[in-house]
């Protein structure tokens, strides 16, 4: 979007929450009697820009973000797995430490792939086809009935695969249950700046996409 003055400000937050959230998701934190991973504090922040990206700019331009941000952290697990591997020098102790906070699991890398790439085109998906259908009226509802969507698939799809037959089927059902509840009120409290953040990009860009003609297709990058 060459004539945009935001967008790639916008897209490298999302890019950069993603990324951190991957990182520090490694941490399991006590929230009162939950045990959720740390990440919950940053991670649903992607779906709120993604929200943001696809109501001012329309679905292709949240597409782009998608997938810019997918590559971008498959490039960031490239370099840390090879960093890893580098042997350490002789005097650098925390070798162990290093591999047990950056290091993955094919698994859990694979679960939180596909998570991610479902759960966000489904949430822009359900936001840009709300949009039309209430011609662009009741932001909270296409924000947060979105997210629902969205988040659901996250949650159910990288709980599932990363965990299921190591949890017992409850505690899985639990911790599905519980991210998607946090993530879904995550985003209704952050609904008022959903609002100044979105009325002010339409009025600074001079741009309000509906995507009436849309192919909604994932794989057009």
């Amino acid at each position: 979007m060459p004539q945009s003055k935001f967008y790639n400000l916008i897209s490298a937050l999302f890019v950069t929450c993603l990324i951190i959230s991957n990182i520090i998701a490694v941490k399991i934190g006590a929230f009162g009697s939950y045990f959720l991973p740390v990440a919950v504090i940053l991670f649903p922040l992607t779906y709120i820009i993604g929200d943001v990206l696809t109501e001012v700019y329309g679905f292709a331009a949240a597409r782009k973000a998608i997938w810019t941000g997918f590559f971008c952290n498959l490039l960031a697990v490239m370099a840390i797995w090879i960093s890893i591997k580098i042997p350490a020098a002789p005097f650098f102790q925390n070798q162990t430490a290093f591999e047990q906070i950056l290091g993955f699991t094919p698994r859990l890398l694979v679960a939180s792939f596909i998570a991610y790439l479902i759960g966000q085109f489904a949430n822009s998906m359900v936001l840009a086809k709300m949009k039309v259908k209430t011609q662009g009226k009741h932001l909270w509802m296409r924000t947060i009935g979105s997210t629902i969507v969205g988040e659901g698939l996250d949650s159910v799809i990288f709980i599932t695969l990363a965990f299921w037959g190591v949890m017992p089927g409850s505690v899985v059902g639990t911790l599905i249950v519980t991210q998607w509840i946090f993530k879904v009120l995550f985003e209704t409290v952050l609904t008022p700046v959903t609002y100044v953040v979105v009325s002010y990009l339409k009025k600074a860009e001079k741009i309000d996409v509906y995507d009436k003609e849309t192919k909604f297709s994932p794989l057009k990058i």
